[in-house]
């Protein structure tokens, strides 16, 4: 482990290890724990391949009663659980405890009911974003929330960090197209929130599970509403001479009332590395890149379009291309899903950052993070969803060489601090995991985050679930309803206290 520190490992826990892999074989028998080190090593990292560090063992349920009794026996005997999926977190969600059960769902992975009269479809959490489209697709419906990843990352996972994608400013993120969940708690309860209907009553726990980074509970089954094909679909390739020109015209587009289907940014060293590796047909000697995405009824679509034009046009836009056929389009998007392994060839390494700001500020932090990439002598290539402020700044350096690492780590923080002095966010989609950590403090105040952790208390009075992560200290939860007193002093010493 290198700069991010994880809780210091139970020392009774791991003399425990024998014992507690004998109670999960019990539970699930044949090959579905892993325990030897060399077969436990795909697990010891996620996509924030920084940060390694091996399970206590491995267990991969293939039912929702092994699920359950799999909790139960960790909450009765104190053992810590990191649930997982297909293992695509960029922000450490799923890093693995030296002394903790990790959890893959990966099993789950059935489709269990499509349902086009509804518009929805029951799925295991294993099942991977882009196989819930290809299963609907034949019908003219699809899924809408399409992150880079989708081709691999799990239903489940985007739940946990309620993801969102290219085309999530029109059609919204994750917690916007989820209906329903059965999930298990810490004590093995087995629990349903939501449905194929559209409204439940009581409190919306739906929206509190998802984006929860499986701090609250272990996911076994998702059901999402899915959409019908537009009409039509067009996109635009619009190349600009700054990035700060791209971000004015993408105020400007949202600020004309027009929502495109999705509005995706790239900066010179982006455009580069991905028509190098995909042939897209960008502009090299742009500085910036937007496509532009418009949907619906083709009347629609042509305006818009019209419109479009007219706006980058005005804010210097010195290259314009519009898709003619479906599969053109389709090359459009294809450099802009293949920004990061693109990137990954022109750098050992990288760091994918995940900050949301306002769209009006985006001049403002596109020239913040040049000046701070020379502060901290490191490259960066932007790639990000324009159209809602969610900044992927991609960070390169290389690990072999002394202090680069760190130095990312800390160009990365220096950025999200700017996003949240802009009045923006610490994340978007990515999650809090262990990356942004200890940047909570600067945008929640302590008061915030011990009521935050009251909420964690309340499914999970141990801190067993996935301890470590998203909160910068981890209080018992006893803890959190104790006076403190500084200095002498008690704070409101006039309110009466029983």
């Amino acid at each position: 482990m290198v700069g991010i520190a994880m809780p210091a490992p139970d020392r009774g826990v791991l003399a425990r290890r024998e014992e507690i892999v004998a109670a999960l074989k019990a539970i699930v028998p044949g090959e579905g724990v892993i325990d030897a080190l060399t077969e436990m090593r795909p697990y010891e990292t996620d996509a924030l391949t920084a940060y390694r560090q091996m399970p206590l063992v491995v267990v991969l349920p293939e039912t929702v009663d092994q699920v359950s009794r799999i909790l139960r026996y960790c909450y009765e005997n104190e053992v810590k659980v990191v649930p997982r999926g297909a293992g695509t977190s960029l922000s450490g969600g799923a890093l693995p405890l030296a002394d903790g059960v990790l959890m893959s769902m990966m099993k789950f992975n059935r489709i269990l009911d499509i349902d086009f009269p509804n518009r929805a479809v029951i799925a295991q959490p294993g099942v991977t974003n882009l196989g819930i489209t290809r299963a609907v697709e034949h019908e003219g419906f699809y899924y809408a929330p399409d992150p880079s990843s989708q081709i691999a990352c799990s239903i489940g996972g985007n739940i946990a960090e309620n993801s969102g994608g290219v085309h999530c400013l029109k059609y919204g993120l994750t917690t916007n197209n989820v209906l329903g969940l059965e999930m298990v708690l810490i004590t093995g309860e087995v629990i349903r929130l939501g449905g194929k209907h559209m409204e439940a009553e009581g409190y919306d726990l739906l929206a509190l599970m998802t984006g929860s980074e499986g701090l609250l509970g272990v996911v076994t089954e998702v059901t999402v509403r899915i959409l019908q094909k537009p009409e039509t679909a067009r996109a635009a390739l619009v190349g600009f001479p700054t990035s700060e020109d791209g971000g004015r015209c993408v105020a400007d587009i949202i600020a004309a009332g027009i929502i495109p289907g999705g509005m995706e940014m790239m900066d010179g060293p982006a455009i580069q590395a991905a028509e190098d590796y995909v042939n897209a047909g960008y502009p090299r000697d742009a500085e910036a890149l937007l496509i532009v995405e418009l949907d619906g009824p083709e009347a629609e679509v042509d305006f818009l379009l019209a419109r479009v034009e007219e706006i980058a046009r005005a804010n210097r836009a010195g290259y314009l291309r519009v898709s003619t056929s479906e599969e053109e389009r389709l090359v459009f998007w294809a450099g802009r899903k293949s920004a990061f392994p693109a990137v990954g060839r022109i750098s050992p390494d990288y760091l994918c950052m995940d900050g949301t700001i306002p769209r009006r500020e985006l001049p403002r932090v596109l020239a913040g993070m040049r000046e701070l990439s020379v502060k901290h002598g490191l490259r960066c290539a932007n790639v990000f969803h324009a159209g809602d402020g969610n900044l992927h700044p991609l960070i390169l350096y290389d690990a072999n060489k002394p202090g680069e690492l760190e130095a990312a780590e800390a160009f990365g923080a220096d950025i999200l601090r700017l996003c949240v002095a802009v009045g923006g966010v610490l994340t978007g989609e990515h999650g809090v995991g262990i990356e942004k950590r200890d940047l909570m403090p600067e945008m929640f105040s302590e008061d915030d985050l011990k009521q935050q952790q009251r909420v964690k208390c309340a499914f999970d009075d141990k801190h067993l679930l996935n301890p470590g992560k998203v909160f910068p200290v981890l209080h018992r939860c006893a803890d959190l309803g104790m006076m403190h007193v500084h200095k002498g002093q008690l704070a409101f010493p006039d309110i009466p206290r029983f």
